[in-house]
């Protein structure tokens, strides 16, 4: 694997709390550009923070979130939109698919709201379902799919513009071991194959031995374990 010399994505001294609980406390860390790496722990450790802080969900309370060398703390709230909707990816435990929307629609969306040429998101849409073997699914509704179907449009709408970085938050928590080993496959694969940098939080343990690096959030630190 090739990666920059540069960090891709840098958190330097960064504190974050909510009314009393202080979740991160001076942590750092540093993700070269096409790393997969894992951030592993119970619930409530933080994780989830982390991710929202790197997807400029949220703001640190203290020191800095760099991405792409750029201090998010610069931007404004348009320029922020523009990033997560242009450099970032999202995937979630629970899918969050637009219901309303068939397969096809759900993973056009990215596309649509960055205004590629309809040539273009037609050929990239068509692509990837194929891909992730769901394209006999492209003109069904999300409440047809099973669970591992879900998951495999979301991974589509995560990747489909082609983001610099894909923060996945429990991706494979609601669904069973086969289902979750598979998707975790193809969620690697797909994000591999396109050069992205992948950042996944999880509980579980299924990414030992598949990610490049797995680390862990204690007393409010990120620290880099045996993977």
């Amino acid at each position: 694997m090739t990666v920059n010399a540069e960090p891709q994505i840098r958190l330097d001294k960064v504190v974050k709390r909510y009314a009393a609980q202080v979740v991160l406390d001076g942590a750092d860390l540093a993700i070269p550009a096409g790393q997969f790496a894992v951030i592993v722990g119970r619930s409530g450790s933080g994780k989830s923070t982390l991710l929202r802080l790197i997807g400029a969900l949220e703001a640190p309370d203290g020191g800095r979130v760099l991405l792409e060398g750029r201090n998010l703390r610069a931007f404004g709230e348009r320029q922020l939109a523009e990033l997560r909707r242009r450099r970032l990816g999202f995937v979630f435990q629970f899918f969050n698919l637009i219901p309303t929307l068939t397969v096809r629609e759900n993973v056009e969306l990215p596309l649509a709201l960055n205004r590629a040429p309809r040539a273009e998101a037609e050929a990239r849409v068509h692509e990837l379902l194929d891909e992730l073997g769901i394209a006999a699914c492209a003109d069904r509704f999300p409440e047809e799919l099973s669970g591992g179907e879900q998951q495999r449009v979301a991974i589509a709408r995560a990747v489909v513009h082609e983001p610099a970085v894909v923060l996945a938050d429990e991706p494979t928590g609601n669904l069973d071991l086969d289902t979750a080993e598979h998707v975790l496959e193809l969620l690697q694969a797909t994000c591999r194959k396109r050069g992205a940098t992948l950042v996944m939080a999880t509980h579980g343990r299924e990414v030992v031995g598949v990610a490049d690096r797995v680390l862990r959030i204690a007393h409010g630190r990120v620290e880099e374990i045996a993977p």
